[in-house]
This record gives structure tokens, C-alpha cells and sequence, in this order.
């Protein structure tokens, strides 16, 4: 059995093994990361060797770390790498190639439509009834989207997002707020079952469900980074902020805001702790515009949006599919009784 992982931006780990009467055999990893001594490697298999096969990743990863010692320099992979290659080899986790992405076409939305959209989708991914899903958002109208357990009266400034013609909503995912303005950002939402994130913990889930951007963003020029926990950033600054909610039934959901031609004075008029935020990195009210994406590709948002996909249907295949009546029906009866109401909007008052 065979498994490989790729450790975002470090390296690759693999785990070739078989399995006799429920226990792991003649396991041998492998793979081009750097590890002194030599002799940790023959540890680390041998420490696997024997091991159930319903080991959990936090177990495997326990086993390796006490096999490699406190004396081991692993540089590009860690213990929990190598859990992730055996627990793919063993099939109870999943890499890209698995699945079949499909692309979902939502067409413009607006922004109580969009929060109800990312959860429907969300748990028909994690029932089963959907395959694994990347959906780019097209907005219809301005929105002030605000984290599950933000304060809504901290956060905005509600005299402000009325005279701007800002409908606030709240996300089920947590995080920061975010403005968005029809053709002035690029958000993207991932759907995948929780195997494909099998043993990484939230703040690695994040780098690593990122790190096919980062590839579409330097094809384009930009000398994108990934900057924990959740941000994408260039030397020229901040390019965007994910957030993520895994659900009960399996489903993660991925979701980032990426910065296309950001308005900051009217940002600045609606969000107070964006003022407090920005005031305190020395950014003048005067820079009336940040503009990563624009100004460091001289592109078009909508050809931006077409290399980013491109690059993600080369890398993992990608099916185009549309709007189906049954998702938009529910997602429209989730709008009346939670992301268009107020007891959920304000639940965090």
C-alpha cells in the first residue's frame, strides 16, 4: 500500500507498507526531506511496524516522534507528516487525486444567499450527495461579513453600512470581518470531506487546503506566501484571509476573501475595528485604494478568476456543473429562517 503527502511548502513524504491480520508490515518511508541522524529513519520504521491499522494520526504521529527523539533535526516533514502518508496508504485519508472536483456555478447572489449557498453545499458534500466542490462567488451586492462569534455592534457600524448601502451578514465559520464590493474582491469557497485533512490540525488544514493558490498566484507573478494562521500574503502586503468550518457530518468547509481593488475609506466608514486594526500599522486614511492583485498583475479580476481555476482543474481535474433547483431551494429556505434573520445575525449582539 502506498501513500504520499506533500507538506506545504516543504517536502514530500511517502509510505509504502503492507498489512497483515489488521497490523502494519515491511513499512518503509521515504521521501526528499532532510533528517540527522541517518539512523532515525530506521527507527521511525521500525516504531510503525506492528502498529493497528486503526491507529489514530494523533497515535502515529506520537509513535514517530518517540522513534525519531528529541535529537532528530527534521526539516520539511514533521512527525505528523509521516502519520498523514501512513494513514493515506492505509485509505483512512485522502490526497487531491482521490476525489473529482467539481466546479459550481452559483451565478451572482447576494449576500444572505451567498452564506446560505456555502452551508448547503457544505453538507451535501458531507452526506455524500455532491462531490468535492470549488465555487467562485460573484457578488450582487455590497456586504459587511462578520464571524461567527464577532460582535456585530463592535464590529460595524451600522449608520455607515446603511448610508453605503451595506447589507451585514454573519458566516458559520469564524475569523475576522470581511467588505466586499461587486468586482473588488475574489472569494472562493472549497467543499471537501474531512479525509483529505485527516490528521492536520486547523492551523494546518489552512495552509495546506491554500497551497494550490499560492501555485496560481505565482504563475501570475506574485511572490505569494502562506503567513499563519489564515492570511495570504505578498511583499507587498496582505492579499487575503480564509476562514474554515468543519460540520459535523464530515464536510469542511475553506473559504477565502482575496483583496482585487479594495475601497479602504469606505471600509474604514463601516468596520470600527478596522479603523482600530489599520490605525495601529501606520496605514493614512488618504490611501484611499489597496489594490494587491490588480496592481501586481496589471490583470482583470474576471482573468485573474480564469488562471486561478485553470490552475486547479490542471493540478486536480475539475467537472463544471450549475445551480441545481434543489440546492437553490434550500439554500433560500435557510436565508428565512437563519441568514436573513436577526436572531442569527445579532446572536452576538
Amino acid at each position: 500500500m502506498h501513500g504520499e503527502y506533500k507538506v506545504p511548502g516543504g517536502k514530500l513524504v511517502v509510505a509504502d507498507l503492507q498489512i497483515d491480520a489488521g497490523r502494519l508490515t515491511d513499512v518503509q518511508i521515504s521521501g526528499d526531506f532532510f533528517l540527522e541522524p541517518d539512523d532515525a529513519l530506521e527507527r521511525i520504521d521500525k516504531s510503525l511496524v506492528g502498529l493497528s491499522t486503526s491507529t489514530t494520526a494523533d497515535g502515529l504521529t506520537a509513535v514517530v516522534a518517540e522513534a525519531a527523539g528529541p535529537e532528530a533535526v527534521m526539516l520539511g516533514f514533521e512527525p505528523k507528516s509521516v502519520a498523514t502518508a501512513v494513514r493515506r496508504a492505509l485509505g483512512q485519508a485522502t490526497a487531491w487525486q482521490d476525489h473529482a472536483f467539481e466546479l459550481v456555478d452559483t451565478g451572482r447572489q447576494h449576500p444572505q444567499m451567498q452564506m446560505a449557498l456555502d452551508e448547503v453545499i457544505a453538507r451535501q458534500v458531507g452526506d455524500g450527495l455532491r462531490k468535492p466542490t470549488l465555487r467562485v462567488w460573484e457578488w450582487a451586492s455590497n456586504a459587511i461579513i462578520i464571524g461567527s462569534f464577532q460582535s456585530l455592534s463592535n464590529e460595524v457600524d451600522l449608520e455607515a453600512a446603511e448610508r453605503h448601502d451595506v447589507t451585514v451578514v454573519r458566516r458559520v465559520s469564524g475569523g475576522g470581518a470581511m467588505f466586499v464590493e461587486p468586482g473588488n474582491t475574489i472569494t472562493y469557497s472549497l467543499y471537501v470531506p474531512s479525509s483529505l485533512v485527516d490528521g492536520l490540525s486547523y492551523a494546518d488544514s489552512y495552509a495546506f487546503l491554500d497551497d494550490w493558490v499560492l501555485g496560481a498566484l505565482r504563475e501570475l507573478g506574485i511572490n505569494a506566501t502562506y503567513v499563519p494562521i489564515n492570511d495570504i500574503a505578498s511583499p507587498a502586503g496582505k492579499i487575503a484571509g480564509a476562514a474554515q468550518k468543519r460540520l459535523a457530518n464530515g464536510a469542511v468547509l475553506h473559504h477565502v476573501t482575496m483583496s482585487y481593488d479594495m475601497d479602504v475609506t469606505k471600509m474604514l466608514e463601516v468596520l470600527r475595528i478596522g479603523r482600530e486594526k489599520l490605525s495601529g500599522k501606520g496605514v493614512s486614511s488618504a490611501r484611499k485604494r489597496v489594490d494587491p492583485l490588480r496592481s501586481q498583475t496589471g490583470l482583470s479580476r474576471e482573468a485573474i478568476i480564469e488562471s486561478m481555476v485553470e490552475h486547479f482543474r490542471n493540478e486536480y481535474g475539475l467537472t463544471e456543473v450549475g445551480l441545481d433547483d434543489a440546492t437553490s431551494a434550500a439554500a433560500e429556505r435557510l436565508v428565512a429562517q437563519k441568514f436573513g434573520t436577526e436572531a442569527w445575525t445579532a446572536r452576538v449582539p
